[in-house]
This record gives C-alpha cells, structure tokens and sequence, in this order.
C-alpha cells in the first residue's frame, strides 16, 4: 500500500510517522525505541498479533488489563496503565486526510491517547486506512466495533448480526466514547507507525 498521502497529511498535523513493510519489521523498530521504560497498552488484537506484550516485556516495565498481575485488580492496573512513560494503541480507523478516530466502552485507550504520557504510539495496519473521514468513521463503527463486539461476546445487535452499527442503546454496548484527534496534542510525542499488512479489527 502507498502511505505517502497519509504520512505527508499525519506530518502536518504534527504527527512523527514511520512506515514499514511487515509487522515483524515494526516491532523490531518498537524494541529497540521503547527500552528499560514503563509501558502500557489499550485492547488491541493488532497489538498482541504481533506479540508485543511478551517482546516489550522482556525489557520494559509492563502495565495492561488484560495480563493482570497475581493479587492486583484491573482497575489497579489501568490506574497504574495512565501515567506509564510510553503508551501503545491501534486505531478503529485512520483517514489518509489525517484524522485518526478510536471507539471505546471503558474510556482507558480513548484517555491515554490524549494525555498522561511522555510518548503514544498508534501501530496500524494497511486495512485500517481510509480515504476520508466520514470513511475512517464508518470503518470504525461498522468493522472494527462489531468485531470487537464479537471477540467480547457481548450480546448486542452488531456483534449478533456481524454487518454494522446499529446505534443500540444495550446495557453491554462497547461503543460509548470516540474519539478523533485531529492533530497531535500538545505536551505528548506522537508516532503513528504505518504497516503494509492488514492487522488488527
């Protein structure tokens, strides 16, 4: 896949763009910027089809609620998770105009990326590009979010039926804050690593 449209419009939202060929590639890269440091996570299959958790921790202090620590709780570990020095997400959609858009239930991947770390990396995969916004929007909640809904099992209409949003007011709906940062946020290094693979939801 071209990223030169994305990366030239992420750049000039402020955004450090880096681009490679594979996943492995990536978190060889990953491994060798993110060292001896604290290091957190939001639910991300993209994330853990690379095996970064387990790369990451081999040389870094790991913080993610879904590898909870013997005698901790997960809400421990997203408090500790917010004010790690590097934080990893994914995107539910990425515009090549530059807008990168996440959909949250809880609310801790949707913080972390705006604040509370020295440095966030968005990792995203070839089949999270869109052309537009309204496009990368509707990647979002009709792709990525019945997925997740899925793999969750929860039993809203989108994860029951798998074609798209159905804008459900559920008591188990997963789809209850998005987020679009329009440029990088002040105070925080932002990286978006581009990958020409599909990965992820």
């Amino acid at each position: 896949m071209d990223f030169t449209t994305a990366k030239k419009n992420l750049e000039a939202r402020g955004f450090t763009v880096s681009t490679f060929a594979s996943a492995k590639e990536a978190a060889d890269y990953l491994n060798a910027q993110i060292d001896h440091s604290s290091v957190s996570f939001g639910g991300s299959m993209t994330l853990s089809q690379m095996g970064l958790f387990e790369s990451l921790g081999a040389h870094n202090t790991m913080h993610s609620h879904w590898n909870v620590p013997e005698g901790m709780d997960a809400s421990e570990v997203l408090k500790n998770a917010s004010t790690c020095e590097h934080y990893l997400l994914s995107a539910n959609g990425l515009a090549e105009t530059g807008e990168i858009i996440n959909i949250d239930g809880t609310g801790n991947r949707v913080s972390s990326m705006l604040f509370g770390h020295k440095k966030v990396w968005f990792i995203v995969g070839s089949n999270k590009l869109a052309p537009s916004y309204d496009e990368a929007l509707w990647r979002a909640r009709n792709i990525a979010a019945p997925k997740n809904a899925q793999r969750l099992g929860v039993k809203t209409p989108c994860a029951v039926k798998g074609d798209r949003c159905y804008d459900c007011k559920s008591p188990q709906r997963i789809c209850r804050a998005l987020t679009v940062l329009g440029e990088a946020v002040r105070g925080c290094e932002t990286e978006v690593v581009l990958i020409d693979e599909p990965l992820g939801y």
